[in-house]
């Protein structure tokens, strides 16, 4: 391997690790909030990919059917949650929120479903129309067990998936879709080498986004809200942050970074309605090195995952994905050598 080869593969692992870094913050920030490992992430992600593909050929996306469906189902679960507290009240509000709201993206995708709409728009409605999917499957799904054990969740989140991999088949199809470039060009640098403007827009576009991220947090009412429901749930519970809204503004943050990196990796390679499902499993590999609580591990372990992939790629395609998630054997061994085992099991049955 000579040093030219390196750079190549340093820069395509950087692009990479720039996509399995806002996955990982999306997973982290679901998981810190809600103690949900969210494996349908990478599934939202090929849903937006899917979909800019359809806005470019002109044709009705067929996310608007999954995400009216979705509605559906969340009023339905709303209502009938609030009809057995005797609340029935408040059903006018459940429809509006969980019925109507989420429809207006559709009508936005409808009226924009056009060849000749530029492609900021079709870029912007794409986000805008995977937005409530994460939401939705939340209230639906999650919400009614949100007391269950991690274990639990993350058994459902799994079957989520696969759920929604059929959802996939039968609203998109099997055939693969890929868009247009965002950002055509390359840079120099010199001695005849150039990185294409798309590695640069994703690169930087993780950049941007991570940096926005940490701001949210650390700035707004908001972002301190679901910081405190992170660290402690009942103690947020005791000072007024409802965990439920705090959960759904999670699912909501995580939907929003699924989007932008579908239309981000749209271009770069082919997407089919199951293709999120391993983007999923290495961003959970960044998570991992994480934690699955700190940004900044998730962020490098993201930067390495995606090098990694890149250098095994060269040495042997078939095994690539054998060498990344490999990573996860010395890491999960390193935090079980260093965490504090509790005896707390053993002490309760010699009592």
């Amino acid at each position: 391997m000579t040093w030219d080869v390196a750079l190549i593969l340093g820069i395509d692992g950087l692009a990479n690790g720039a996509v399995y870094l806002l996955a990982g913050l999306g997973l982290v920030l679901i998981f810190s909030v809600t103690r949900v490992v969210f494996v349908p992430f990478g599934d939202i992600a090929a849903f937006a990919a899917l979909t800019l593909a359809a806005f470019e050929t002109g044709r009705l996306p067929p996310t608007i059917g999954l995400v009216m469906v979705l509605a559906a189902l969340a009023t339905l679960t709303e209502v009938g949650s609030l009809l057995r507290r005797g609340e029935g009240r408040k059903v006018p509000k459940a429809i509006l929120a969980w019925g109507l709201l989420p429809l207006l993206p559709c009508l936005l995708a409808w009226a924009t479903a056009r060849p000749d709409m530029p492609a900021a728009v079709q870029i912007a409605v794409t986000v805008l129309l995977v937005v409530p999917i994460a939401p939705l499957l939340a209230r639906v799904v999650f919400q009614p067990i949100a007391d269950a054990s991690v274990l639990v969740l993350l058994i459902v989140s799994l079957a989520l998936h696969f759920l929604l991999s059929g959802l996939g088949l039968l609203f998109f199809g099997p055939e693969g879709s890929r868009t247009r470039p965002l950002a055509g060009g390359s840079i120099a640098l010199g001695d005849g080498f150039s990185v294409s403007g798309q590695v640069v827009l994703m690169v930087g576009a993780a950049i941007v986004l991570s940096g926005l991220f940490f701001l949210v947090f650390e700035r707004t009412v908001a972002g301190k809200a679901l910081r405190a429901t992170a660290v402690n749930r009942v103690g947020a519970r005791l000072v007024g942050i409802r965990p439920a809204r705090t959960a759904l503004l999670a699912y909501g943050s995580a939907s929003l970074l699924a989007g932008l990196i579908g239309v981000l990796i749209a271009p770069v390679t082919t997407m089919y309605y199951d293709s999120g499902f391993i983007i999923g499993l290495k961003a959970f590999v960044a998570a991992i090195i994480g934690g699955l609580v700190s940004y900044p591990m998730t962020a490098i372990g993201a930067l390495a995952v995606g090098v990694v992939e890149s250098f095994a790629s060269f040495w042997s395609g078939a095994l690539k994905d054998v060498i990344v998630f490999s990573l996860l054997i010395p890491v999960l061994m390193l935090r079980s050598f260093m965490s504090v085992h509790s005896e707390e099991e053993e002490d309760e049955v010699d009592q």
